[in-house]
């Protein structure tokens, strides 16, 4: 969002000026040309005439660019340029650089043997630009006539070391001066003890666009209220960025300040939980930095950020909302550790308008981003989505589609090779009328094998091979994620790419005595050794039918139903050829087991969520008199 005002110099001027002037303080000591324009309330030179810039252009070969020109037709020079430009050039001083200050031997020097365009203009820039800096903290400035557009402007290039960032470009020095009008306000927003305090007409304006983009991000017009809030964070406006910031959480970005709201005990438990959760994200961050983050904090705000920081690390943080909201997020958590997040996120979508902010400068429920069942529910789109639903009190309607599926229907995205994942082997159980919790009951070997805590599969299987010393090449026990396939169905997955060897292969839907079981393992696309797929289904603990697609040939056994029989999807005894053949065979396969059961997996929960994890018992027989197998043991001495 801008002022609508139409842009020009004289009344620009004048404001920064006066601005400038009214942010000084009485008792301070100013040189003698601060105390002038001080005084004088201008910043600027008297105008040059137009015989001035026309000798100008003739000292230096080139026409200047428009708006470099109607600035000096106002004022021949500039004092105070941003914070770190004491004067900028006017017709006097302005000079063709060649590379006086070395900047392009010195970008020269980092160049490869592939030089992109735009390394190769931070060098060529500074031997062929118009200087505009006589007096500066170390900054640079030039236009630049090799960088010119369709209306004769030219680019302005400003770089200085202590930056520590490549040369910043602005399309032509009208953008360029605004930025530093912008600058000036961002260093003068917080005066410092004995500075008069920083009030004027751009700061009034300003003020009240941020109470009106509040407003209207409550109300669902988050675009609206984002571009007024960029804006005035731009001119360094207080609660813009802390309002922005929690914009720009939903909407995916990260490593966010919040400004001071994080650290006020008001907003504390929504804010600090997703700024103490990007942190975590850095294992190789103390904890003594988060301190640092806080910097201003009270000693129980300090304190509550390292009891979070610790439950977010553990995976126990659990957010909580007051109200009918709160509620909704817990019947939405318990969706979402079975696997539903699509569930999950229309539950909490759902009570939004029901939710109340924690205080004047609180935009959106943020603390459920760094719950480890409800955190893995956002999705650029819902981001998009919760922004744009009324709330808070007020009025309305949603203003975007409620981008409720994240999960594709069936079985189908497992042979999808862009998906997230990477499945190119797999293998999963289903099973009917049990619900998730009972299923370490039916499938593992251990007497009261219980489900684990909700995590993701990296963690599942890092938690598994801790203090774990002996691997069997026999023992085939499954590390699986669970939760709700459909209605009455729970499923038992495993993804880790496992490869499935026929004549030692003991499926586990035997051991569901009291209820109909599907087991699946899929390997067409598997690169380590040839392709290969087994459906079986049992009931009772009866095997009913199954089929197994290994070494180029079919075997199978009992009344297997038509839509599953595999001479449908294996009709010669060689192997699908090519790579699109194999996954129309695969997505056939998947989508004929998915219409025959009325089962799907959650794509997303097991991809990015958090779920209960347990193992399995071996999917492989033991070995028999005469087979040979190799044990493994690792064992450690003292260091």
């Amino acid at each position: 969002m801008t002022d609508a005002t139409p842009f020009t110099w004289g009344p620009f001027l004048r404001d920064w000026s006066g601005e400038w002037s009214d942010s000084l303080s009485d008792d301070g000591t100013h040189a003698r040309e601060d105390e002038t324009a001080r005084r004088d309330r201008w910043l600027g030179f008297p105008a040059a005439p137009e015989e001035r810039i026309a000798a100008l252009e003739e000292r230096l070969g080139r026409r200047m660019p428009p708006s470099y020109r109607e600035f000096l037709a106002v004022s021949d020079g500039w004092r105070h340029a941003g914070g770190f430009i004491t004067l900028l050039a006017g017709t006097a001083e302005a000079r063709w650089h060649n590379d006086a200050s070395g900047l392009a031997a010195l970008f020269e020097e980092y160049l490869d043997d592939d030089p992109t365009p735009e390394e190769l203009r931070d060098v060529a820039v500074w031997r062929r630009g118009l200087q505009l800096d006589v007096e500066s903290d170390a900054m640079s400035v030039v236009l630049d006539p090799g960088d010119v557009d369709e209306n004769g402007e030219w680019a302005v290039y400003s770089w200085a070391s202590w930056l520590a960032a490549p040369p910043e470009r602005f399309p032509d020095f009208a953008t360029f001066m605004r930025d530093k009008h912008r600058e000036f306000h961002r260093l003068r927003a917080r005066p410092a003890d004995g500075e008069p305090e920083f009030v004027n007409a751009t700061t009034r304006r300003l003020d009240a666009q941020v109470e009106e983009a509040r407003l209207w991000a409550l109300g669902g017009d988050r675009e609206r209220a984002e571009r007024a809030l960029d804006e005035a964070k731009g001119y360094g406006r207080p609660r813009a960025a802390g309002l922005g910031d929690q914009i720009r959480r939903l909407l995916g970005r990260t490593d966010l300040a919040y400004e001071d709201l994080a650290i006020d005990p008001r907003y504390a438990p929504e804010l600090l939980p997703p700024l103490v959760a990007d942190y975590a994200r850095h294992r190789h961050r103390d904890d003594a930095g988060l301190k640092y983050s806080l910097r201003g904090a009270t000693d129980d705000v300090v304190a509550l950020a390292h009891s979070m920081l610790e439950q977010v690390r553990s995976g126990t943080y659990r957010y909580t909302a007051a109200g009918p909201f709160g509620e909704a997020v817990e019947r939405a958590r318990e969706s979402a550790r079975w696997g539903d997040t699509d569930g999950a996120w229309r539950t909490m979508l759902d009570a939004l308008p029901l939710w109340q902010p924690l205080g004047p400068d609180h935009l959106a429920p943020l603390g459920w981003v760094a719950d480890p069942l409800l955190g893995p529910l956002l999705t650029s789109e819902r981001g998009r989505a919760l922004l744009s639903t009324p709330r808070g009190g007020q009025p309305g309607e949603p203003r975007t589609a409620g981008a409720d599926r994240s999960d594709p229907e069936g079985l189908s995205w497992l042979a999808n090779p862009d998906a997230p994942g990477d499945h190119t082997s797999y293998r999963f159980v289903l099973v009917e009328g049990v619900e998730p919790q009972d299923l370490p009951g039916r499938l593992a070997d251990e007497e009261g094998a219980a489900l684990d805590e909700p995590m993701t599969f990296h963690e599942a299987h890092m938690r598994s091979l801790r203090g774990r010393r002996e691997f069997s090449s026999f023992d085939d026990r499954a590390l699986v994620v669970v939760g709700r396939a459909g209605a009455r169905w729970s499923f038992a997955f495993d993804g880790d790419r496992p490869r499935l060897v026929p004549q030692r292969f003991v499926s586990p839907a035997a051991a569901c005595a009291d209820a109909r079981a599907v087991v699946v393992w899929g390997g067409l696309r598997d690169g380590h050794g040839d392709p290969f797929f087994h459906l079986s289904v049992a009931k009772g603990g009866a095997e009913l039918y199954a089929f197994t697609y290994a070494d180029g040939d079919v075997r199978r056994t009992g009344p297997i139903p038509p839509a599953l029989d595999p001479d449908r999807f294996f009709t010669s005894q060689e192997e699908p050829a090519g790579t699109e053949a194999v996954i129309r065979t695969e997505r056939a396969l998947l989508e004929a087991i998915a219409g025959e059961f009325g089962v799907h997996l959650p794509r997303h929960a097991i991809t990015w969520g958090r779920l209960h994890t347990f193992t399995t018992r071996s999917w492989t027989r033991p070995p028999q008199d005469g087979e040979t197998f190799t044990v493994t043991r690792f064992e450690w001495g003292p260091n």
